[in-house]
């Protein structure tokens, strides 16, 4: 009777192992394949995010020299359209991300900063120039930095670079909502990120 209480409690003890074991492996599955669905997340999110904006300016532009004592002057001026084509853009391939499989974390360690490209389309009219003055290249690059210094101030005050942003935290997004779904958290700046607002808050 005694060897043969032993040899059910040594079945038990081998059932209990072998489920437990069970259970371990197929949790750890469970995890290695919910890491390989967020890492597949984050490499589609990878992407270049382009916001592009139109902008328009109309410009005077005089010079004037003196010559002979100040006596003579020749001058030159011209009207200056200016149509600009902007993009602001996060290369999301840059994205630096660390995968904590044990604790269930995804931490977004680096967010690449937003690229300003500014391409402006600069024509001139009915321009007037002495023959003492003319225009000559350095004309051009100068009014090109003003034109470009302009634009910048006038992207700064318009909503691009927030649509741009929108944008951003639109692909962050689904890093969260699929984290959350699996029970894992996602974290930046060493704080956890509880709801789509916490990613609106992000300081780039």
């Amino acid at each position: 009777m005694k060897k043969f209480l032993i040899a059910v409690v040594v079945i038990v003890l081998i059932f209990f192992g072998y489920r437990s074991y069970k259970d371990y492996q197929d949790e750890k599955a469970q995890l290695t394949q919910n890491s390989q669905l967020i890492q597949e997340q984050i490499k589609n999110v990878g992407k270049l995010v382009v916001t592009e904006g139109d902008f328009s300016q109309v410009w005077s532009y005089k010079d004037s020299k003196k010559f002979y004592l100040d006596v003579f002057s020749a001058r030159k001026k011209a009207l200056i359209v200016v149509n600009a084509k902007v993009t602001v853009s996060y290369d999301l391939s840059q994205l630096e991300t660390e995968i904590d499989e044990e604790n269930k974390r995804v931490i977004i360690k680096s967010i690449p900063k937003e690229e300003l490209n500014i391409y402006p389309d600069i024509q001139y009219y009915d321009v007037t120039q002495d023959y003492l003055n003319q225009f000559e290249a350095s004309d051009h690059n100068k009014i090109k930095k003003k034109v470009t210094a302009s634009l910048k101030k006038k992207i700064e005050a318009s909503s691009i670079k927030t649509n741009a942003q929108n944008r951003l935290v639109s692909e962050l997004s689904k890093i969260y909502i699929l984290t959350s779904t699996m029970g894992w958290t996602l974290e930046y700046n060493d704080m956890p990120v509880t709801s789509q607002n916490d990613l609106q808050d992000i300081k780039l």
